[in-house]
């Protein structure tokens, strides 16, 4: 996956300074590296049953859908609140400062349904957790969680731990 890594942007100081943005735009330009990313992401979870996958807004709705195609599942939207017409769960989480609220639509995942969770970026784990236990909240069962980028010098992976969490590039600091 060192291909794709050379194809990600890294921003230093952005959003502010101390921190070093990792920019999927530069790999989603790149025709051969973004259907490598789809691929790869595809390959780690092709012999179970998916019935669905979830993207995290905002990116992991570029990626969830081609996954969902790529597996034969259907594709489902996590989106900020007051962005889904219908009737809505929502689950509220903590972030580093302050708290954040997600939501999906209360008939998008029926009891049972085999869900892979879909994101460009695993850091510390807390969006991804609460998409966790939204899902398990509806009656789904959590089959894994992928990732086109983990920042392994943060804890989330230790947050999904008990989970099947799979990433294509990492970064270690």
């Amino acid at each position: 996956m060192d291909n794709l890594k050379s194809l990600i942007r890294e921003v230093p100081d952005f959003p502010k300074p101390g921190i070093n943005f990792y920019d999927i735009t530069t790999l989603l330009k790149h025709p051969q590296g973004l259907r490598q990313t789809v691929d790869a992401l595809a390959v780690a979870f092709e012999s179970p049953q998916i019935d669905t996958v979830i993207g995290i807004e905002a990116r992991g709705f570029i990626f969830a859908p081609a996954l969902a195609y790529h597996l034969g599942a259907g594709f489902v939207p996590v989106r900020k609140p007051r962005k889904l017409p219908a009737e809505r769960a929502s689950i509220s989480y903590d972030l580093e400062y302050g708290q954040d609220t997600l939501e999906i639509h209360r008939d998008a995942i029926g009891s049972g349904s085999r869900v892979l969770i879909a994101d460009d970026l695993l850091a510390t784990g807390g969006t991804a957790k609460a998409v966790v236990d939204l899902v398990e909240s509806l009656g789904g069962t959590v089959a894994g969680l992928v990732f086109v980028i983990e920042l392994e010098f943060l804890p989330g992976r230790k947050k999904l731990a008990g989970y099947d969490v799979r990433s294509l590039v990492k970064y270690e600091s």
